[in-house]
């Protein structure tokens, strides 16, 4: 997410490291710097004019911040701006007094409005709503089916009606709502131009049907500059009071991102940073703005691991590291589960402070690794998950043959866990003692059990 531009803004502050005084031509250079990457990344030129204005004013006149390095100085103050041109901080979705909650979803061809509506279902679901989801799109072949197939995914019911305009659909659909109690309703719509007049006032009809609570813009990011015209023109006919950003996985650049919220007014409420249904986050400016320089995203992290974690397992698990009785292989597909269900690996690697660094450097996180050492493990008895110390060379060989791997690779990975253990033992002060040197013979632990 962003790489592109990330890569050239960490490359600007590279100049500064090492200096021990920032001066007005350090900042003039690096500012020169950003802006050629702002952009190329497509940020909108009267946004980035702005941007780098405020950012050199505040390098020029800041006194708050003489004890940081140059860079640090510099980098602070960008993620200080960059944040604020974002807009600050997240905007929920707001839920009226009522408690009923409808959400209007527009937006062009192909920017995945219908895969946007299951993910906000799914969330508003997990967040104690009952979701319900309309499917407006009658034109698009098979998008009724598309939505129904969602939505059977997710356990959220689909209103249809045949032979109906779109406007007669969203009406029908707010009297199911209120006759059955759903908190929350989703209007699917068509894609459409925001140029096509006839198709506009359509929407426009939908929108006074619905009367929603929000109304969203499903914007693709991938498409820049674009996207902001788009939600210029969509924000003129609608009063939008959000924008959902999807295939931001594939945005290497940032341009959408940074230049909707400065250009119209209108908040990024969202963003789809996946395939998967739950791939689908609250957009936080201060952490959008720190993963784009670098810095990674660790409350988020921290956020999607507490969601994922079984607490209960969590607390036998430390107990028995206090108790030094040492991990095994059901504790490695533990943590296996729980990284699947945070995202792809690289999505979840992304969010910590560095990454970028390593994959300029050429780390490439491999997923097929993770999906490597499952196969191994599943294919051990459970008394071997829970004792490694029974894996003989004629067991190895069963589980190599089993899992479509090499006794290497299972020895590689018995190893891993033995060192894990070992530094485990350290950590909680119950390293064993190191053996003496003798006259005729040094003894050396190749093994942590022994």
């Amino acid at each position: 997410m962003f790489e592109s531009l990330s890569e050239k803004l960490q490359s600007a502050f590279d100049q500064l490291r090492g200096r021990g005084r920032l001066t007005e031509r350090q900042i003039k250079d690096v500012l020169r710097e950003l802006r050629m990457a702002m952009l190329e990344a497509d940020v909108n030129y009267r946004v980035t004019r702005d941007f780098i204005d405020k950012v050199q004013r505040r390098a020029l006149e800041s006194e708050s911040l003489k004890s940081l390095t140059p860079d640090q100085q510099t980098l602070t103050i960008v993620k200080e701006e960059l944040t604020a041109l974002m807009g600050e901080t997240a905007e929920p979705i707001q839920v009226p007094e009522t408690g009923q909650l409808t959400v209007l979803m527009t937006g062009l061809n192909g920017a995945g409005k219908t895969t946007a509506c299951a993910k906000l279902a799914l969330r508003l679901k997990n967040e104690g709503h009952t979701p319900i989801m309309a499917a407006c799109d009658v034109y698009r072949p098979a998008a009724i089916d598309q939505l129904q197939k969602l939505g059977s995914q997710i356990d959220v019911p689909v209103f249809t009606l045949e032979r109906a305009t779109p406007e007669k659909i969203a009406q029908e659909c707010m009297r199911v709502v209120q006759k059955e109690s759903y908190s929350a309703a989703i209007i699917d719509t068509a894609g459409r131009m925001q140029t096509n007049e006839e198709l506009m006032d359509e929407l426009v009809a939908v929108k006074k049907a619905a009367q929603p609570t929000e109304t969203f813009l499903v914007a693709d990011a991938t498409v820049g500059q674009e996207a902001v015209s788009v939600a210029e023109a969509f924000d003129e006919r609608l009063d939008l009071t959000g924008v959902i950003l999807s295939k931001i996985d594939g945005d290497a650049r940032g341009g959408a991102a940074i230049s909707i919220r400065a250009v119209t007014g209108t908040p990024i409420k969202f963003f789809s940073s996946g395939e998967r249904l739950d791939a689908f986050e609250e957009f936080h400016p201060d952490r959008i703005a720190s993963r784009i320089l670098g810095r990674g995203d660790m409350q988020t992290l921290m956020e999607k691991a507490e969601a994922v974690i079984d607490e209960e397992k969590a607390k036998d698990l430390e107990s028995r590291i206090l108790a030094q009785q040492g991990l095994t292989f059901n504790d490695f597909l533990d943590q296996l589960s729980h990284i699947q269900k945070m995202g792809s690996l690289e999505q979840v690697l992304g969010m910590i402070p560095g990454f970028d660094k390593m994959k300029s450097l050429g780390f490439q996180p491999d997923e097929r690794q993770l999906k490597r050492v499952e196969a191994i493990v599943l294919s051990m008895t459970p008394e071997e998950r829970n004792n490694h110390r029974l894996l003989d060379a004629s067991r190895k060989r069963r589980i190599a043959k089993g899992s479509g791997s090499s006794v290497q690779q299972i020895n590689q990975l018995v190893q891993q866990l033995s060192q894990m253990n070992r530094a485990m033992k350290q950590l909680t002060g119950g390293a064993a003692p190191r053996k003496r040197r003798t006259k005729k013979r040094i003894i050396r632990h190749n093994f942590p059990f022994k």
